[in-house]
């Protein structure tokens, strides 16, 4: 086997470990979306059963800041992931073959980046990940807040801590929110 056979091969392999990778961290993000609706179902159904247990309400942001936190990193990696294979590792592969079609070495990582449904797709996938870990969060403060009268300065400065951290994770979905096209 050849120098070049053989990196051609590691890159190969190299393929198959990220792919492998990408797709336990779909799975592993795609889940935390239905363990993050259970949680709320628990957590919303303890606080609601006795007026005493209205403070479990200020769970819900620590939960949606937690698990969309995360969420984030996982989908960022999952990007990271398909941008790595498609500007670097795919070269790599193409110079070691002498191909000289630029899309056609993985090409699904670049056509699945590429259809005229894309855009609309990933802001729906950021309203989706916004309503999830944000607009529930401050759902549930406002409710706490509305449900809680003259609760404790420090229960007050929770909550406030706790809508800056949520304000942030929504910064943040929306910086990593990948609604590029193509390449």
């Amino acid at each position: 086997m050849t120098d070049n056979q053989q990196m051609l091969e590691v890159y190969l392999q190299e393929y198959e470990k990220l792919k492998d990778e990408q797709t336990q961290r779909i799975g592993f993000r795609d889940n935390l979306l239905y363990v993050t609706l259970g949680v709320f179902g628990t957590v919303i159904t303890f606080a609601i059963s006795n007026k005493a247990n209205y403070y479990a309400l200020l769970v819900i942001p620590w939960i949606c800041l937690i698990l969309g936190w995360t969420y984030l990193v996982n989908d960022e990696k999952i990007t990271a992931i398909g941008r790595y294979i498609r500007l670097n590792l795919a070269p790599k592969i193409k110079e070691h073959t002498g191909h000289t079609d630029s899309e056609s070495i993985f090409g699904w990582e670049i056509a699945h980046r590429s259809d005229n449904r894309r855009k609309r797709r990933k802001i729906e996938q950021l309203i989706v990940d916004q309503i999830t870990f944000v607009f529930s969060g401050i759902v549930a403060l406002i409710a706490f807040w509305l449900l809680v009268s003259k609760p404790p300065l420090a229960v007050n400065l929770l909550g406030g801590i706790e809508l800056i951290f949520i304000i942030i994770l929504g910064i943040e979905i929306i910086i990593y929110a990948d609604l590029a096209k193509g390449r």
